[in-house]
């Protein structure tokens, strides 16, 4: 079959690493024709990489090249434009994270796409997880009970001072690791959001862009989801999932599974508690990349051009997560609690 006639548009460090890794190691599948990227040494990278044209306008690049696919790795706040212009164009688009910066976007994307009959990728990697696939698989099992409650953390104590730090490019980290984050838990449990609180905060980096956010989400199921990017040196475990016969814990790539069964009193009206009866502990590690394969999800994407097999996250799946994205901001800026 012809390979896929592929563009990057943002040669940055995502774009050269992670999407054009992926497309460089599926060479049956994709060919790189362009790149796009207004810092001229990072037009050098990609012509000696890939010997492929090089453009510092996009536009110019879509009215010039035949393309079957264009990955959008570019500033937040560019992706809505740049998308709906790739699919007037006639061409495929698949777009990093966040898709959009807000539910107005969203729409405006997925109607440019009904519009032209092409198909649009949103990049939401984590749902390849190894640590979403493996729990998934525990849960399946029935290995910890009723599940009531799922704690999801990522936490770092550094900075930065690019374009991520100021609201005006899309920036802050509700946007940059929400889809991480508070996408997972979603998945993992199966039911909708109910309700969301959430707030925000500007605590070590420079500019406007918050760089903590905390969100408890009721699901429809009855189940809690704590989601959060904090600041902390000692880091703390990035999945805690409560069940009513055990926990779950994972800390980088280490899983620890405890199981037990609550133990009752003879007496109901008995004041003094009864420990359960802890009946064992199991621990592995994780194996596979915690935020997805991008190589793998790249081939998904050549199946999904060539008709073979649709692509797992559909733009309705996107819009559904930037809804909440949306219902947390919303939260924060009126310190409530949001219906949605």
């Amino acid at each position: 079959m012809e390979k896929i006639r592929t563009a990057i548009l943002g040669y940055g460090r995502s774009g050269s690493n992670l999407h054009a890794g992926a497309i460089e190691k599926n060479p049956h599948a994709f060919e790189m024709t362009a790149a796009c990227d207004v810092d001229p040494e990072r037009q050098q990278q990609a012509r000696e990489r890939f010997s492929c044209h090089v453009y510092d306008d996009y536009h110019e690049m879509l009215a010039k090249e035949r393309l079957d696919l264009v990955s959008i790795v570019t500033r937040s706040d560019q992706h809505c434009q740049m998308t709906c212009d790739c699919l007037a164009a006639g061409v495929n688009v698949l777009v990093t994270k966040p898709w959009a910066i807000d539910e107005s976007e969203a729409q405006r994307m997925m109607a440019a796409q009904k519009v032209s009959g092409k198909q649009l990728f949103p990049w939401l990697p984590a749902r390849w997880g190894a640590d979403l696939l493996r729990l998934r698989e525990l849960l399946s099992e029935n290995t910890i009970g009723n599940v009531f409650l799922v704690r999801r953390s990522v936490t770092c104590f550094r900075t930065r001072s690019d374009w991520q730090t100021e609201r005006r490019y899309g920036g802050g980290y509700l946007l940059n690791w929400g889809p991480h984050i508070i996408d997972a838990p979603i998945q993992l449990l199966g039911s909708p959001v109910k309700t969301v609180y959430a707030s925000m905060r500007q605590v070590i980096n420079p500019n406007d862009g918050e760089d903590l956010f905390l969100a408890v989400m009721t699901l429809e199921s009855g189940a809690l989801i704590q989601a959060e990017f904090t600041i902390t040196i000692e880091g703390m475990p990035s999945w805690f999932i409560q069940g009513d016969r055990g926990t779950i814990k994972i800390h980088g790539n280490k899983l620890k599974l405890y199981c037990g069964t609550p133990a009752h009193p003879d007496d109901p009206t008995a004041y003094k508690d009864i420990d359960g009866k802890q009946e064992h502990i199991r621990e592995e590690t994780l194996n596979g990349a915690l935020y997805g394969d991008e190589v793998a999800i790249y081939a998904e994407v050549a199946e999904a051009l060539r008709g073979s097999t649709p692509f797992a996250v559909t733009p309705s799946h996107a819009l559904a997560l930037t809804r909440i994205l949306d219902a947390i901001r919303a939260s924060d800026n009126g310190n409530c609690l949001v219906q949605l």
